[in-house]
């Protein structure tokens, strides 16, 4: 659920947390695709989200991430195959 400030004051009586300065939750979801995710990347950034690494390529799994607005952290992540066993 994504709530105003405001509205999630009237769920908890705890302090929200200044994600400035703290690590709250990390969220990752699985994507159907590449493309899917680079599309929900781009589009945390229209909405004013921001971005502190580059994708990566594993070969086996693609990974893209950002911050939202309110300072969580949410990985985006399409496998494709698994890792070869060693």
């Amino acid at each position: 659920m994504l709530l105003t400030h405001a509205r999630f004051r009237d769920l908890t009586p705890r302090a929200i947390c200044d994600t400035s300065k703290a690590v709250e939750v990390l969220l990752n979801l699985r994507c159907e695709s590449r493309d899917e995710a680079d599309g929900l990347v781009a589009k945390a950034l229209a909405a004013g989200g921001s971005t502190h690494d580059e994708p990566e390529d594993y070969g086996f799994m693609y990974s893209h991430s950002f911050v939202d607005p309110d300072g969580h952290g949410w990985g985006l992540f399409h496998m494709n195959a698994m890792p070869a066993k060693k």
